[in-house]
């Protein structure tokens, strides 16, 4: 895990803006920097900028950028299979100097161009440039666990610049970019499952590289169009229950052997619910991994995980360090994140995952693994069963899968929408349980705010579709670009196990009846959890997930709270005063009020720094 940055433009880069970058990066790379300069044949200069967190092969002879054979390269991530990418490579002719995974990503380019993507399994953003032609070559990886922003014709040098940060963006262009207010509106009304459709962020001119892309960067013509270089999709073969089970356990427990391979110590953030006992399981029980957990505890009672928690540790036997919410300083500590995130954190649970990589590296940490992904590759969320009871609706025993899903997951519903299990047999198109709360939200803004949600065409399958929208466009993308910066501003590095190309490829070709059984989604990874992680757990109909409610994180009733979020700003352009002010001061008691309040918090936090660092 690094951080990485790169500019294309008229001039070099002026040394106070270059130390200015390397210094927003530390955080990504407290063990080291690096920066590679030159001119392009059109005359354009370019400079590439590198910060290191050593995570394999710690040795500084894999310190970046890494020059080798008129290549040059800059990355951030971890490509998993490099030793078997490095076999194969030395059994092409191939020589090696060093024990990582980045040298072999550059030799891997060196062999195959832009066909090495296909072959990697990991997480990356980097720039590759090829001092025979000029050319710069960047790319992200399939689901954007690495981010990279792109901010073209920049400042008055007409650059191209990209980094890990935005904030390392507006270093390098000397100026900030401007705030998106539409964007804002967007997280106010609709939540997080909008934001990141055309790969927008908060900022006017700022977009992300699309995941699964790479982008040319030529001279004579930098802004190219970005190339799709992998795409899933839905293609079943048939198979049995039990040949599904098989599948997915082995590909689990490869994608579980190569997500371990590191030079330090492991931290697993352990909850109550499935994902993460499983993740804990097979690494420590399967894989004989050494690891430590670390847990957030909530004292709400709707939220308590801990008993489960403790059942699972009982189960694993191993060190376990838990984080109480504090009860104070919420509004500091979500200053200090928005100040890294470069905007307000898409979702409440992003705070908890902020305290969580805090202790994981205030304990000498410096890796730790989450259970990202898992509900939308294996079909975990409540409305996933209903698009599941609508493709079983021919099915012979029809009422017996709508019986069992009264008796489980159909207790905990509590979204009006979706406690019939016929709703998406009767209206399979509608999708307002999405945007949950947009109208009685856009009511707070100054101006209203009204964007439908948009479902994209992968497959006619409807669960299938539902589940690649979210892994796609929707969540995902959201939950990857925060887990990555709620860990590095603490200098971890979290990686995803369930989001390994191959296992997420094994389970899309796995025919949709196999993802529920005996009244339980997610059955393919309750089966491959079973043994290694407490039936208790594996059993359990509940949804469990990471939350608190912002009421227990903050007192309204203090009254320099209160000052504070009342104090005149430009928040007060975007959102109506009085509602604001009689929301803080109502009982929010509903899971969606609690979150809405958090965004405005958040919001307003933020159009505060922006207005510090301009002088308003």
């Amino acid at each position: 895990m690094c951080g990485i940055a790169g500019r294309i433009a008229d001039r070099p880069l002026e040394t106070d803006r270059l130390n200015a970058a390397l210094a927003k990066m530390a955080n990504r790379g407290p063990d080291g920097t690096g920066h590679h300069a030159g001119t392009r044949v059109d005359g354009r200069a370019y400079d590439l900028l590198h910060s290191r967190l050593s995570i394999i092969d710690l040795n500084e002879r894999s310190d970046q950028p890494f020059r080798r054979d008129g290549l040059t390269l800059i990355y951030n991530g971890e490509i998993y299979n490099y030793r078997e990418l490095r076999s194969e490579l030395l059994g092409r002719g191939h020589h090696f100097r060093t024990e990582g995974d980045t040298e072999v990503l550059l030799i891997a380019w060196k062999e195959w161009g832009t066909g090495a993507l296909d072959r990697l399994v990991g997480m990356f953003a980097f720039a590759i440039l090829d001092d025979a032609t000029g050319a710069i070559t960047i790319a992200r990886d399939r689901f954007g666990e690495k981010p990279l922003y792109l901010w073209m014709n920049a400042g008055e040098d007409n650059a191209f610049l990209f980094a890990s940060e935005i904030k390392v963006l507006a270093a390098m262009a000397g100026a900030a970019p401007a705030p998106d207010l539409d964007q804002l509106r967007r997280y106010l009304v609709n939540g997080y499952k909008g934001l990141m459709r055309a790969n927008r962020t908060f900022f006017v001119g700022v977009q992300e590289l699309p995941a699964a892309h790479y982008l040319e960067l030529v001279p004579g013509r930098e802004a190219g169009t970005p190339v799709r270089y992998w795409q899933l999709g839905y293609s079943p073969v048939e198979m049995t229950a039990q040949e599904a089970s098989t599948r997915v356990e082995a590909a689990l427990t490869t994608a579980m052997e190569r997500t371990l391979r590191a030079d330090v110590p492991v931290a697993v953030r352990l909850s109550g619910g499935i994902d993460s006992n499983v993740i804990a399981g097979i690494s420590h029980h399967r894989l004989h991994a050494d690891i430590t957990c670390f847990s957030i505890v909530e004292d709400d009672w709707r939220y308590d995980e801990s008993a489960m928690i403790k059942k699972g540790l009982a189960a694993l036997g191993v060190e376990n360090h838990q984080i109480r919410i504090p009860e104070d300083g919420f509004l500091d500590r979500l200053s200090d994140m928005i100040a890294y995130f470069d905007g307000p954190p898409l979702t409440i649970s992003y705070y908890l995952h902020y305290l969580v990589s805090q202790a994981i590296h205030d304990h000498g940490f410096r890796l730790s693994l989450g259970g990202t992904g898992a509900d939308e590759v294996f079909s975990g969320y409540y409305d996933h069963y209903l698009f599941w009871l609508a493709e079983m609706k021919d099915a012979a025993d029809f009422d017996d899968l709508v019986s069992d899903w009264r008796r489980t997951y159909g207790q905990f519903v509590r979204n009006p929408f979706l406690q019939s299990p016929m709703a998406f047999i009767e209206t399979p198109n509608a999708r307002d349980h999405i945007f949950l709360g947009a109208d009685r939200f856009s009511r707070y803004l100054t101006e209203p705010f009204d964007e439908p949600h948009r479902e994209a065409a992968f497959t006619p399958a409807i669960l299938r579709n539902r589940m690649m929208n979210e892994l796609a466009v929707e969540t995902v993308p959201v939950m990857l670009h925060d887990d990555d910066l709620a860990s590095m501003r603490w200098s971890v590095e979290n990686r995803a196990p369930y989001l390994d190309r191959d296992l997420v490829e094994c389970v899309s070709r796995i025919p949709t009846r196999h993802l529920i059984a005996d009244g339980l989604p997610k059955a393919l990874l309750r089966k491959a959890g079973k043994g290694i992680a407490p039936d208790v757990i594996m059993s359990n109909p509940r949804k469990q997930g990471i939350n608190a409610p912002v009421t227990s994180m903050i007192d309204f009733t203090n009254p320099d709270v209160r000052d504070r979020l009342l104090a005149d700003g430009a928040f007060f352009d975007l959102v109506d005063r009085s509602r604001f002010e009689e929301l803080i001061g109502s009982d929010v008691s509903l899971n969606s009020e609690s979150k809405f309040l958090f965004s405005l918090l958040a919001t307003r936090l933020f159009l505060d720094q922006l207005a510090a660092q301009s002088g308003g």
